[in-house]
């Protein structure tokens, strides 16, 4: 197959992409070709999943079928998947999740991962990333990072601004993207993605890390965004569980809040609501994102631990743990 893609002039980055695959256990030629669908036409994929592309409606039923081909249809996984909204029904299509999620990562979590020195290995997060499929986290070249305007953004009439936020993360992943989107996407040091990741959070966007069954099972990316562009956040609204929470919920010190409600217009899950001058917070709709807490002159709000929402994703941490074990 490899000398096949090299006879027809194939960039290396894909051909590196199918190697990588080939090292994969059971990532089959469909994986393959569903992920290079996925990295080759990100915005006509995405644009289509959330249903802002111009040909999403005249073929809604080849996209069903398609998903059903690649296994999104099917029931994958019988845990509890972790939602926004505790009083929607999930949607029949659990599968979609199961196969291409995120977790709700703080900004020092998402520092930890764009500050890798060295090639890391942690296999099958159970604890961490609630789902089946898609919950390595293998980082090869950590350094080579790509910037790529967001797709989700991309797709709407009135983005927010700026496109270029989502962050692509390691090999093969970096150079497949910026082969094929050279025009949209370009290579940046660790400082500029750190740059851009304080830069969303002070705009009070979300950091997502982001897992694909097609792209190797594994993290790939660090999406930053919010929840009147982010497709992950529009399908979770919808009933469909594709975020899994930083593990941590925001809590309240009503000692020290003032009502002042400047937080409340930042919360990107409707998890804040106000009750006689104190800020609430629903635990049940609350992701633990802590964009909240960055915003609050106060000092009001923090983040603790919730076990019931899973185990953080903290780099450090979880390499420490392994170490130790």
């Amino acid at each position: 197959m490899s000398r096949l893609l090299r006879f027809f002039s194939i960039k290396a980055s894909t051909i590196a992409f199918w190697r990588e695959g080939r090292r994969v256990p059971g990532y089959s030629i469909f994986d393959w070709l569903h992920g290079y669908v996925y990295g080759r036409w990100p915005y006509l994929y995405i644009g289509m999943g959330i249903g802002e592309h111009p040909l999403a409606k005249r073929t809604a039923r080849l996209v069903q079928s398609v998903r059903s081909l690649f296994g999104a249809s099917q029931e994958i996984s019988t845990k509890k998947a972790p939602t926004v909204v505790a009083t929607q029904p999930a949607r029949e299509d659990k599968g979609f999740a199961e196969g291409y999620h995120g977790k709700v990562v703080p900004l020092p979590a998402a520092r930890q991962l764009i500050q890798v020195n060295e090639p890391i290995r942690l296999p099958d997060l159970e604890q961490v990333i609630p789902y089946q499929r898609a919950r390595d986290l293998i980082l090869k070249n950590p350094d080579h990072i790509v910037v790529l305007d967001c797709p989700c953004r991309s797709a709407r009439q009135n983005p927010c601004l700026p496109l270029d936020v989502c962050l692509i993360v390691g090999e093969p992943f970096a150079s497949f993207v910026v082969d094929h989107h050279s025009e949209r996407a370009r290579w940046i040091s660790r400082q500029e993605a750190l740059e851009i990741l304080q830069a969303e959070d002070d705009r009070g966007h979300v950091h997502h890390a982001f897992f694909k069954d097609a792209m190797l099972g594994r993290f790939y990316a660090i999406c930053n965004c919010c929840s009147c562009c982010c497709g992950a956040m529009q399908s979770q609204r919808n009933g469909t569980p594709m975020l899994a929470s930083s593990g941590y919920i925001a809590q309240v010190d009503e000692d020290l809040c003032i009502g002042c409600e400047t937080c409340l217009p930042y919360c990107q899950f409707s998890a804040l609501s106000i009750s006689e001058y104190t800020m609430m917070v629903d635990e049940a709709q609350c992701m633990g994102c802590g964009v909240c807490v960055e915003k609050c002159e106060q000092e009001a709000l923090s983040l603790r631990l919730e076990p019931a929402k899973g185990i953080p994703l903290e780099l450090n941490t979880l390499i420490e743990e392994m170490a130790a074990a």
